[in-house]
């Protein structure tokens, strides 16, 4: 077996469960030393034991806890090759005149400053390595209107020009910070909004990849997987994306080639 990831050090935020979850998984697998970093500690600590690595409590909006988390990796094994800030919510949908503008905030404190506290920290640490990669999770919803609300929506295509202005800054010192952005795929959040929005509540990640596979992928009977969104990672995170840098790799079978009406989450 080929270990694309054999002796790296991976931070992921939000790697307790769904996307992050399974890149964790991944990348252990992958001979990564993974920290899962996240506020669900008991998933969290579980499945850390369960790839052999570690896990910290670490609120993306608290710069101190993403600092922190960088901490141990260099105290773990010396030194940080990866990371991939994955932490995100969803917005609430509805109309932009009815906007809750703390809530706004609240959003924004997560899915914008949770990713700049983990460019920062991991930057200088990894300068110090002359090298190291930088992952974001944004969405497709960043680069077709009408996927999310307008405040998920905002963030995640602000994580877009976060991503392009700091690889600019940081090649200078070998880090690659790129993008994926994910459409469809079952995760916890996406399953949720699901059961909101159809009113619901006992739909489960198997109903909703059907849904999405048959009206939002060009790939006929095939819906998104977080294993595809890990494998993503996986390929930026190795030395195979070695020359790659500023990019946003689009994990959507498709589905932002097309035209998809798509009004309910005004209403």
């Amino acid at each position: 077996m080929i270990f694309l990831l054999k002796g790296k050090v991976a931070i992921i935020t939000g790697g307790a469960r769904g996307i992050g979850g399974a890149t964790a998984k991944l990348f252990a697998q992958n001979g990564a030393h993974v920290i899962i970093a996240d506020i669900l500690d008991e998933l969290g600590l579980t499945l850390a034991n369960s790839i052999g690595g570690r896990y910290i409590h670490c609120d993306v909006t608290q710069e101190s806890d993403v600092e922190s988390a960088v901490n141990l990796a260099l105290l773990w094994k010396g030194h940080l090759d990866i990371m991939f800030n994955n932490a995100g919510v969803a917005g609430h949908n509805g109309s932009i005149i009815n906007l809750d503008m703390e809530k706004l905030k609240d959003l924004l404190a997560v899915n914008v400053s949770g990713m700049v506290h983990g460019i920062k920290h991991a930057a200088r640490a990894m300068i110090n390595s002359k090298g190291g990669c930088i992952i974001c999770t944004s969405s497709s919803a960043a680069i077709m209107g009408g996927l999310g609300s307008h405040a998920y929506t905002l963030s995640k295509e602000a994580i877009l020009g976060l991503a392009r202005s700091t690889a600019c800054e940081l090649g200078v010192h070998g880090i690659r910070v790129n993008c994926i952005s994910p459409h469809g795929v079952p995760s916890e959040m996406l399953v949720s909004a699901f059961r909101n929005v159809l009113g619901k509540m006992d739909m489960g990640p198997e109903e909703v990849g059907k849904i999405v596979g048959k009206e939002g992928s060009l790939l006929h009977g095939r819906s998104g997987r977080l294993e595809d969104v890990a494998q993503a990672a996986l390929f930026l995170a190795s030395d195979d994306a070695g020359f790659i840098t500023g990019h946003n790799l689009v994990v959507d079978g498709g589905f932002t080639t097309a035209f998809v009406e798509m009004r309910f989450i005004y209403q």
